[in-house]
């Protein structure tokens, strides 16, 4: 659905996307996410064809994005991060409007119109005057326009700005219905959003791609080791005698209480050693009152990408291709 090749934009004395490739299949949902300045919506913006490349290409549905804009332009829906909306129109004729722009035909706009505004949850306001609308509503409304017209591609840049958690759920919801018929390229700065609805995630750190996967195989290999956490009730030196001679250790520490102790074990990564160390916690009459693994969430990874050394490079990126 999208291929984009050595694409680069430049300003005057500075680079926003540089020498970037990637391609996105039909029916995935990617999470295209970077710190803010780090090439995001520009990148979007010549999908968009908002704008043209310095040089390199973007194809979307095998159409260019310079040569061929227009065959583009019938085939995304685009949500910028701030929404441009006619505030003087009511919601269902702004719809309406925008779905004629976007060549929707006569006898099918009603029916267009209708759809999204149940799509999106906007009945209760059909009638309202855009201008009138509170900062969720006005998202949908913009959700609502990308999507009047059953695009092929949908691009949305941060689509849950501003929006109090509450709205932030609903438009996810909204999001993953979208998924299931479209091809969507989402930008955002809530992580967890990412993790819930993406299934494949594009890192761009100052205008490159450095990471390219999916969320868990991204936070899997950034991961050099297997952290687990036990908090055991028996004697110390004895469990941390059992803990050492578990194949796979790399390291660990105790914090000692009076009665309970807390037991940190660093493992190789493909080691699991959960099952074991119940086993012997059980087998020698001591209180097991917790075990679990620590995992890296995508912030963690996010972070750790995007972190820069004193020379102001970024940190090696653990991506798969």
């Amino acid at each position: 659905m999208i291929q984009v090749s050595n694409l680069t934009k430049r300003y005057a004395g500075f680079t926003a996307v540089d020498n970037i490739s990637f391609t996105v299949e039909k029916g995935e949902i990617v999470g295209f996410l970077g710190k803010n300045g780090a090439g995001k919506s520009t990148t979007m913006k010549m999908l968009s064809c908002f704008f043209p490349p310095t040089f390199g290409s973007a194809r979307v549905a095998g159409f260019d994005c310079v040569t061929d804009s227009m065959e583009v332009r019938r085939r995304i829906g685009y949500m910028p991060e701030r929404v441009p909306l006619y505030e003087d129109m009511r919601v269902e004729e702004y719809l309406d409007y925008r779905a004629r722009l976007r060549g929707v035909p006569r006898r099918q706009r009603s029916h267009a119109v209708n759809e999204v505004i149940a799509t999106i949850g906007l009945k209760e306001m059909r009638r309202k005057l855009v201008g009138s609308l509170s900062k969720g509503y006005r998202q949908r409304t913009g959700l609502a326009e990308a999507i009047v017209a059953k695009p092929e591609l949908l691009i949305l840049d941060e689509p849950t700005a501003g929006l109090d958690p509450g709205q932030i759920r609903q438009v996810r919801e909204v999001i993953k219905e979208l998924g299931k018929k479209t091809t969507l390229l989402l930008s955002t700065h809530i992580l967890s959003e990412v993790e819930l609805t993406a299934t494949r995630i594009l890192l761009i750190h100052r205008g490159r791609i450095v990471a390219n996967g999916s969320p868990g195989s991204l936070v899997g290999g950034a991961q050099g080791t297997r952290r687990f956490h036990a908090e055991v009730r028996g004697p110390v030196p004895m469990v941390e005698a059992m803990l050492k001679g578990l194949p796979g250790m790399r390291g660990m520490s105790i914090q000692a209480g009076e009665e309970w102790s807390r037991f940190t074990i660093d493992t190789e990564p493909e080691v699991d050693l959960r099952a074991d160390v119940a086993k012997f916690v059980v087998d020698n009459g001591w209180d097991l009152r917790e075990l679990r693994e620590e995992r890296m969430t995508l912030e963690d990874l996010f972070v750790q990408i995007t972190r820069t050394d004193e020379a102001g490079a970024p940190a090696t990126p653990k991506a798969e291709a």
